[in-house]
């Protein structure tokens, strides 16, 4: 990054910054241990890949509706009591999963970290829109989030392995104090920082809940984003859990290694290269970078589908290729939202977004049985295919965004539509 965008993030407000230390250090402690989870799952209780896909993408899609929902309500009444409440039960929800010995257990805390992430996501992202007006700024620092979380989830395993703690189910005791951290660092900017004081009286709208859905399916540019992201990470979570169990069940030698060395070049090539892949794009709209990203994505499926199970330098080179994929597509799926989204209804919007989290849960769902049933090949040539609907819809968005008008803001303007603008 140049000297301007380090004044850029120099001025963020205290809460802003709060958030992404949060997610900085939240995300670090989850990735120490979280990976390995649908290990932990198969040696405590035996269960298969079709179980653990059960159990890791239910309470995940339940989340997803919830999303939306609550970001409606931070609409309606603010930012600061959903934030606090989120991250009180992800703390909460973390600390029972550190402890826990019965499967009932691991389902009930599973699940309560899903509905933890789904309360504060929306409003947290919400947030930069609120409290950072210059458009560049709010941009810049929604990358700069994104490579934060990307530097804790590089980290979070090489601290877990020299620590020897890796796979280790006390780790997520770490994780439930992050969260605990976070949530006391809301209460404290809320209470005593001015843009905290100023965020936490102000309502967006006035729109009730039905209004709300109303704008939402008017929107058609929109929901035809929501759709093609919901494939897309839908196509990028089977590099997570179901890459694992796939693996899991080759019985791969070394296999922890291999998934903390995968997560490690996953977090470090997105830390490396997400700023100087934002300058090379910078003259490509959002629409063309999230179909750059797709093709690539596409490639990485083909090399995975097409890999040796035992050549382990393959994996890595496979997880490079999607890694830049996700460099692209992951923070520019934030832009999208925070550019199409009315300012009234920014907390509706990124609430919406919530809805991604349905292809990324139903991933080890659908994974888990098609790995047990077809295969780890037939699963990555699948999802191949589904990377040419995927670009057949941001065609379509295209399309749609030149030819129909965009909803009102809450001045009464036109918001400004995807393709007019391009990237920071």
């Amino acid at each position: 990054m140049d000297r301007q965008w380090w004044q850029s993030l120099y001025g963020l407000p205290p809460l802003i910054w709060i958030v992404l230390l949060g997610s900085f250090f939240g995300r670090g402690t989850y990735f120490m241990v979280w990976p390995f989870l649908a290990i932990l799952l198969h040696e405590k209780f035996a269960l298969g890949p079709g179980a653990i896909g059960v159990i890791l993408s239910v309470s995940a899609m339940a989340s997803a509706v919830l999303g939306f929902y609550v970001g409606a309500l931070s609409d309606r009444y603010g930012r600061r009591s959903i934030l606090i409440l989120g991250t009180a039960i992800n703390a909460v929800a973390f600390l029972v999963l550190s402890v826990a010995e019965s499967l009932t257990a691991f389902v009930v805390s599973i699940t309560l970290c899903s509905v933890g992430r789904a309360i504060w996501e929306p409003p947290a992202s919400a947030l930069f829109g609120d409290l950072i007006q210059e458009k560049k700024s709010r941009e810049l620092a929604l990358q700069f989030r994104y490579f934060l979380i990307n530097v804790g989830a590089a980290l979070g395993p090489i601290i877990g392995v020299w620590a020897g703690i890796s796979a280790q189910q006390s780790t997520f005791g770490l994780t439930a104090l992050s969260y605990l951290l976070l949530c006391l660092g809301f209460v404290w900017a809320f209470k005593y920082s001015v843009a905290g004081r100023a965020s936490a009286a102000q309502k967006h709208t006035v729109t009730d809940f039905s209004g709300t859905l109303r704008v939402l399916r008017q929107d058609r540019v929109f929901l035809v984003i929501v759709l093609a992201n919901i494939l897309t990470l839908f196509i990028y979570a089977h590099f997570d859990t179901s890459l694992v169990q796939y693996l899991t069940q080759l019985q791969t030698p070394a296999l922890i290694g291999l998934i903390s060395s995968m997560i490690l070049i996953n977090a470090s090539t997105i830390v490396f290269l997400q700023f100087p892949l934002l300058r090379l794009m910078r003259g490509l709209c959002v629409n063309k970078r999230m179909m750059l990203g797709v093709i690539i994505l596409a490639a990485g499926q083909v090399w995975f589908a097409l890999n040796p199970v035992h050549w382990n330098y393959g994996w890595l080179g496979a997880t490079f290729i999607v890694s830049v994929a996700e460099a692209i597509l992951f923070p520019t799926m934030s832009i999208q939202v925070d550019r199409m989204a009315p300012n009234h209804l920014r907390g509706s919007y990124f609430g919406a977004s919530s809805f991604y989290s349905f292809g990324w849960s139903s991933a080890p769902l659908v994974g888990g049985f098609i790995i047990e049933w077809f295969g780890g090949s037939f699963l990555y040539w699948s999802m191949f295919i589904l990377c040419g609907l995927v670009l057949t819809l941001y065609r379509h968005s295209y399309r749609l965004s030149e030819a129909l008008p965009r909803p009102l803001s809450s001045s009464g303007e036109v918001e400004g539509t995807l393709e007019k603008s391009t990237a920071t």
